[in-house]
């Protein structure tokens, strides 16, 4: 494919000019180096096909076995062949942003500045839509590389209200997602997030301060408190990204795009009582236990 020039620049070394360290945002350095927003964050992020393999097998191996933490991930490379140590499949994981889900009595500090805020949802029945939303990010795999997606949903009625694709997870990334899903004009009483840096971000939890949404946050690796949105992952990969082989950035999101209007609009939802969420979402119908 030939890349786009701008004077005797090519779009590929434009694309390297944008960072997400710089102090501009990433909309305005695509903007000055003359290239689409969205080339920027659907070009895959690389790593080598070792790597990408391994990453491969710990994601399908993360989504039926959540709890498992390095050492057992290790376990498992080591069980088919492959010579792997810690280290690296630590690196790794951290890469793909997933650890082992169960309760850990140290819970991590956030970052300096970042306040936490209590998880609000324990004991608390939610009985119809836009009462809680929730959003978090996970890694989808392509051919020769990866992307991160980041979702927003609702809890009472399973609809997703909006997802983006990016090749990084930065505050900016998810802020848009959520601004995408309040543009709609309601917003939910209630909106629960992990204690991910981009989520205890002041410029993320200004938004919903600003709307006076409620904030909840889950314990550290708390594997039931954003159980909705964990289901979502699950069914993402095992329904469409695992089988399918995406090769570049922009197949992903066409994809991704036919499987969320599917999943919203015509596949019945077994905790709704196989009801559409879509049909729940829009007739604020009670929800089914």
């Amino acid at each position: 494919m030939v890349k786009k020039k701008v004077g005797d620049v090519s779009q590929d070394i434009r694309m390297s000019w944008v960072s997400q360290d710089e102090m501009l945002s990433i909309n305005k350095q695509c903007e000055l180096a003359c290239i689409p927003r969205s080339s920027w964050y659907y070009e895959p992020r690389g790593e080598s096909e070792e790597n990408l393999l391994y990453m491969r097998l710990i994601d399908e191996q993360f989504v039926k076995t959540p709890f498992y933490g390095v050492p057992r991930m290790c376990w498992m490379l080591r069980q088919q062949g492959y010579k792997v140590n810690e280290k690296r499949v630590s690196r790794l994981m951290r890469l793909m942003g997933i650890q082992a889900i169960y309760p850990k009595r140290n819970l991590s500090k956030p970052e300096p500045g970042h306040k936490i805020y209590p998880y609000l949802l324990r004991g608390v029945k939610v009985e119809r839509p836009d009462h809680v939303w929730s959003t978090d990010i996970t890694y989808i795999r392509m051919t020769r590389g990866f992307l991160y997606l980041c979702a927003v949903i609702d809890w009472g009625s399973r609809y997703v209200l909006s997802w983006r694709l990016s090749n990084t997870i930065d505050t900016e990334f998810c802020v848009r997602t959520l601004l995408d899903a309040l543009d709609r004009g309601i917003h939910p009483e209630i909106f629960n997030t992990d204690q991910g840096s981009q989520f205890t971000s002041p410029r993320f939890t200004r938004v919903l301060e600003e709307r006076q949404i409620k904030i909840s946050m889950d314990g550290k690796g708390r594997a039931l408190d954003n159980v909705f949105i964990e289901r979502l992952w699950r069914d993402v990969k095992y329904e469409h990204v695992f089988l399918h082989e995406y090769h570049n950035g922009i197949e992903l999101h066409k994809g991704l795009e036919k499987y969320f209007h599917f999943r919203n609009t015509e596949r019945p939802n077994e905790t709704l009582g196989y009801k559409i969420p879509c049909e729940v979402y829009r007739n604020k119908q009670i929800n089914v236990p």
